[in-house]
């Protein structure tokens, strides 16, 4: 993982740089970034490569959630997940982690097929991850969740469907830690993703539950920008009427040149 990021990305951005080493040691984690600065790949980065890395095949069952309040999780699929997958491995098939996505417009055949091959990482809606943990078949597959990202949790926090997710994650969180035959049980590692959120410890406490630890990454620091105003108020004023746009098009042109050199 590490080589194929360097040679995609370089270096990690400042939330990337942050939020990995406490990902890794296990801690959940509110990131709040600006939209473009690679949140989203912060957390899954995390959870496939500690997928990689571990003893393969890999457990016929779900072993991270990505929840989303926006029905647009194919982009997500597709840019987070399913190309580094893909670059990494040469394709999908042969990659050891499968990726799949359940909401409400889910085929019934996708359905199904997801209850006998479940998929190691699940992208889903808090309605429908409700809706699974409803359902008694469903139950050994999701006992083994490790991670539940939740992304856009600011669009979730104020609201009733943020409500109806905190009671999801604490089902998810009990049946985790539900002892069971040959299964001792294990802590939910929550990762939050927000691009403007505040106070973040209130939103962390909405993450991981009143008596959760959640580690704050606050990479929201504003960008520098160098602002000029140009006006035609001066000493020598456009003409009150009569060509005023010929002459701002022109001397904004020679603007944009002149930044260019």
């Amino acid at each position: 993982m590490q080589g194929w990021f360097r040679k995609r990305y370089g270096k990690p951005t400042p939330a990337q740089e942050q939020a990995w080493p406490l990902i890794a040691a296990g801690q959940s984690v509110l990131i709040a970034s600006p939209t473009g600065t690679g949140k989203t790949l912060a957390a899954f980065l995390s959870v496939l490569d500690q997928l990689a890395a571990a003893p393969h095949p890999l457990p016929n069952s779900v072993q991270c959630l990505y929840i989303s309040p926006l029905r647009a999780l194919a982009y997500d699929l597709e840019k987070n997940l399913q190309d580094p997958l893909r670059e990494i491995y040469g394709s999908l098939d042969a990659a050891p982690v499968r990726v799949g996505m359940r909401t409400g417009d889910t085929p019934g055949s996708v359905r199904a097929r997801q209850k006998t091959k479940p998929p190691h990482i699940l992208l889903t809606t808090p309605e429908s991850l409700c809706v699974l943990l409803s359902q008694p078949s469903w139950l050994p597959v999701l006992r083994t969740v490790r991670w539940a990202i939740v992304d856009e949790i600011h669009a979730l926090a104020e609201g009733k469907r943020g409500v109806h997710l905190t009671l999801s994650l604490e089902r998810l969180a009990a049946l985790c830690g539900e002892p069971g035959i040959g299964f001792a049980g294990h802590k939910l590692q929550r990762i939050g993703l927000s691009a403007t959120v505040a106070p973040l410890e209130e939103v962390g406490k909405f993450l991981t539950g009143a008596n959760g630890q959640c580690a704050l990454v606050d990479a929201t620091a504003a960008k520098k920008i160098h602002l000029r105003v140009h006006t035609p108020l001066r000493k020598d004023p456009y003409p009150e009427a009569g060509y005023t746009g010929q002459r701002l098009i022109r001397e904004l042109a020679q603007l944009v040149r002149d930044d260019k050199r």
